[in-house]
């Protein structure tokens, strides 16, 4: 049974407060945490260090888990787009045309036959493919994805990670014989996203049903998990959208169906970029001492500090790191020549879950004294029971970090009637439930004020239909009657 000792004090790793200056933590917390080098000389771009790595392979694995348990199946396509491709359908390139990269030449600067686009998104890479393949009802669904990275010239001002030139994600697409099989495989990727992003690296999120103005380019319909931030702010994280299906007209992605007709499939797709979502990890979890890594995600889960240097305690501690390794525990042993202090408050930065502190005392005593990051707190315990304590403790430590962070949706909604309210709320820190004139094209023009003169957006409609009454049965905007109860919030 382990012994609870007292709560840490606690002490800042930084200067910087989290709560204060998001913006300086943020950046240094990059910097301290060796997460990512942004001194690569392209604008936007950066180097991934090996400590989000080793996070982010974790992401990658349990996302693609998810995926291929519910079917699909992985692809790699070129990185390489023909603009032929890209003007197939007018909506999505339309959309795209600012933020694509184009390759124009080769060698010496000679010409290339036809201009090529760095993938800002894989449809039009895709679907071609999918002409070829699909030919019969029997072959549908069809579900594929691919990890890649994508490009897209972010005019905005870039933050690592969380808005870049370049990104890493998970893109899947599917097809279907009929429309009711493509929002059925909607309502899955957001049940994916509630399993991964929520039950696995412990992030609250709404899922919105975005406006007209504000769908995927090409899309029927577009759904998008909001990942909602201590101050209040929201980033969007995965998206799921149900195409028009001029995407397979454009693409002849056809079928023969089981009454012997030629008809087109109805196409869905769904991007959730690891990077990204990476940005909300640090930003909902970290607090004024570092990082606080989920377990499952974590870059390393144990980290095993001798007090000193002696040879008694390094033998300890390599004995303690072959145990752990032999049941698949990812475990670090620091063994520099750093006051033990500076290693412990180096460690919580980084945001390792369990570090295990051996001095001559534990070994004399056969005892170990663990701390607990997302506590703060430590504990003692018998050697012989390290591996069932971490057992328990671990699934302990995801429970209480998504317990922790749904609660930040506490009382963060606010209900109002007045544009001089919505403003006043979102400076506080909330999101707004309010009424709109319509989340169709002619909401537009309320939607605009809202973005120029309250500083926010309109994120959209909850999946459950909100009936419009009492403060929502207006527009806070332009006070005709609402048609629609919308949430408005400011993002990153």
């Amino acid at each position: 049974m382990a012994k609870k000792e007292e709560k840490i004090e606690k002490k800042t790793t930084f200067n910087i407060s989290k709560e204060d200056n998001f913006s300086e933590w943020y950046t240094d917390i990059i910097q301290k945490a060796e997460l990512a080098d942004i001194r690569y000389n392209v604008k936007g771009c950066i180097v991934f260090q090996p400590w989000s790595v080793l996070s982010m392979e974790k992401m990658y694995h349990y996302m693609e888990k998810a995926l291929q348990r519910k079917g699909h199946k992985p692809y790699w396509f070129p990185t390489l787009i023909p603009e032929t491709n890209l003007k197939l359908e007018s909506s999505h390139i339309g959309g795209f045309t600012p933020e694509v990269f184009w390759v124009t030449s080769h060698g010496n600067d000679e010409p290339i036959e036809e201009k090529l686009a760095l993938r800002p998104t894989s449809e039009t890479a895709m679907y071609p493919m999918f002409s070829l393949w699909i030919r019969s009802y029997k072959d549908l669904p069809f579900k594929i994805y691919q990890r890649a990275n994508v490009f897209r010239y972010e005019s905005k001002a870039t933050r690592p990670f969380l808005r870049s030139r370049e990104f890493h994600w998970i893109e899947a697409h599917c097809a279907h014989a009929t429309q009711e099989d493509a929002m059925k495989q909607v309502h899955e990727d957001m049940e994916t996203t509630k399993e991964v992003l929520h039950d696995i690296y412990c992030l609250p999120f709404i899922f919105f049903e975005r406006p007209a103005w504000d769908k995927f380019p090409g899309a029927e319909r577009t759904f998008a998990a909001d990942v909602l931030n201590p101050d209040g702010k929201v980033v969007q994280q995965p998206s799921t959208h149900l195409l028009k299906q001029s995407f397979s007209k454009a693409f002849n992605v056809q079928f023969k169906d089981k009454d012997e007709k030629d008809k087109f499939a109805w196409i869905t797709c769904y991007g959730p970029a690891i990077s990204r979502i990476f940005a909300s990890v640090i930003i909902v979890h970290g607090d004024n001492k570092g990082l606080v890594l989920p377990w499952k995600i974590a870059s390393k889960q144990v980290v095993i500090v001798p007090i000193n240097n002696s040879p008694n305690l390094i033998k300890k501690a390599e004995e303690l790191k072959k145990q752990l390794e032999e049941k698949e525990i990812d475990v670090e042993t620091d063994l520099t020549e750093k006051r033990p202090g500076e290693k412990f408050y180096f460690w919580e930065m980084k945001g390792v879950p369990l570090r295990i502190e051996i001095g001559e005392k534990e070994i004399e005593n056969k005892e170990l004294t663990i701390f607990r990051r997302d506590l703060g707190t430590k504990d003692k315990i018998k050697e012989k029971d390290l591996i069932s304590y971490i057992e328990k403790t671990s699934k302990e430590y995801q429970t209480a970090m998504i317990k922790k962070s749904d609660s930040l949706f506490n009382e963060r909604i606010v209900e109002v009637s007045q544009k001089e309210d919505i403003k006043k709320a979102l400076e506080e820190g909330k999101i707004v439930k309010t009424g709109f004139c319509s989340v169709g094209m002619d909401g537009a023009k309320c939607a605009e004020i809202v973005e120029k003169e309250v500083g926010a957006q309109v994120r959209g409609t909850k999946l459950e239909k909100e009936i419009p009454s009492g403060k929502t049965s207006k527009c806070s905007i332009c006070k005709k009657k609402a048609q629609a109860v919308v949430y408005i919030a400011k993002q990153y």
